[in-house]
């Protein structure tokens, strides 16, 4: 008897996914909003938010 031909429900890749959600029209305000978020910060903790201090 041959055997069965068995197909199975496979997950697609985890990168494609991220990609298209990152990358989707509808996601477009909230990822913009993180990343200025994240510069915001990373410029803060920098030694170049010494330039925001009053002289």
């Amino acid at each position: 008897m041959p055997p069965k031909n068995i197909r199975s429900s496979r997950q697609p890749a985890p990168a494609p996914s991220v990609l298209s959600t990152f990358t989707s029209q509808e996601n477009r305000p909230i990822v913009t909003a993180v990343g200025l978020f994240a510069i915001g910060v990373a410029f803060l903790h920098s030694s170049w938010a010494e330039i925001l201090l009053p002289a």
